[in-house]
């Protein structure tokens, strides 16, 4: 039996000064894909004396969020620093070119497993452009998308995968998580959804709280994605459908996601599965933190 679990005393612990990434760092190149009628855009981070052909690890946000979000740039700026080329995407929900944060304002047309295959079409994009292997990297729920395009569409090039405080899902979680948020019940308005689908009629809009957002419409189709009973939800079982060499790094403080190395106890008896717990981090991986959860993630990926 393989045992990977690894706790890491994080550097911040030590150090006076958090560094921060912020407006002033170099931006990475915004990239494009026209993919299912819509604009993709990502953000490529070239290392130094580097060529795509040597390899690029492609990388997806959490929810609502987008591929520029100080997690993901400050995790571009330290895979270019240790020699690796990185794509970080934003991922489209159901809106063309989008580029920053979700505008709760916007009617909700995307669903959670929309992602599968835009990582897909970024991972076709890469090898046209000559890529020759690659990783790829998901935080929170986009950890939980990684592993699914794992599950289903990995491609023979996609050889090492880290999940970043991946997603968790357990039996009634969705319930008690909405009514904590918003003090409504979740049942009545997933009873409708699942109907109007049912029904054939997806596309028609109600008016609810969504996700992270108060007082937004969402479309039938996108609240039974987001809000049924789903153990797919659950990132350490659906990494029991991969194969390809995974490594699920655990935020030690982490206060969204808190049974994460719990439930990967079972999970890391696979082969092809790690842990690395960094002691101290948040969810997002703030300040110092963020340079030990790179450090695991370039020592696994282990192209240098």
């Amino acid at each position: 039996m393989k045992t990977t679990t690894k706790h890491i005393a994080a550097a911040a612990l030590f150090l006076p000064m958090a560094v921060g990434f912020g407006p002033m760092a170099h931006a990475a190149d915004r990239v494009e894909l026209e993919h299912d009628d819509m604009t993709l855009i990502g953000h490529m981070e070239m290392a130094p004396d580097s060529e795509v052909e040597d390899g690029v690890v492609l990388m997806v946000h959490g929810t609502l969020a987008h591929g520029q979000m100080e997690i993901m740039r400050g995790m571009q700026e330290l895979l270019r620093d240790a020699g690796y080329n990185s794509l970080s995407i934003n991922l489209s929900l159901g809106q063309d070119a989008r580029e920053g944060m979700y505008d709760c304002d916007s009617t909700h047309r995307h669903k959670h497993e929309d992602a599968v295959e835009e990582i897909a079409a970024w991972v076709g994009w890469l090898k046209d452009e000559g890529a020759e292997r690659l990783a790829v990297l998901g935080h929170s729920r986009g950890g939980n998308q990684v592993a699914r395009y794992l599950a289903e569409q990995a491609d023979p090039t996609v050889d090492k995968a880290v999940l970043l405080a991946p997603q968790t899902w357990s039996e009634g979680y969705n319930e008690k998580d909405y009514e904590s948020n918003y003090e409504t019940e979740l049942a009545p308005l997933l009873e409708k959804a699942e109907a109007l689908v049912g029904e054939g009629k997806g596309d028609e809009i109600m008016e609810m709280d969504f996700i992270y957002c108060p007082d937004t419409r969402a479309a039938a189709a996108s609240v039974v994605s987001y809000y049924r009973e789903d153990p797919r939800m659950d990132t350490p079982t659906v990494l029991g459908e991969t194969s390809i060499e995974t490594l699920v790094v655990v935020a030690g403080a982490d206060e969204t996601v808190t049974d994460l190395e719990e439930k990967m106890e079972e999970r890391v008896e696979d082969d092809h599965v790690e842990m690395t717990v960094v002691d101290g981090a948040d969810h997002m991986f703030r300040d110092l933190f963020l340079y030990d959860a790179a450090d695991a993630a370039t020592d696994f990926i282990g192209w240098q």
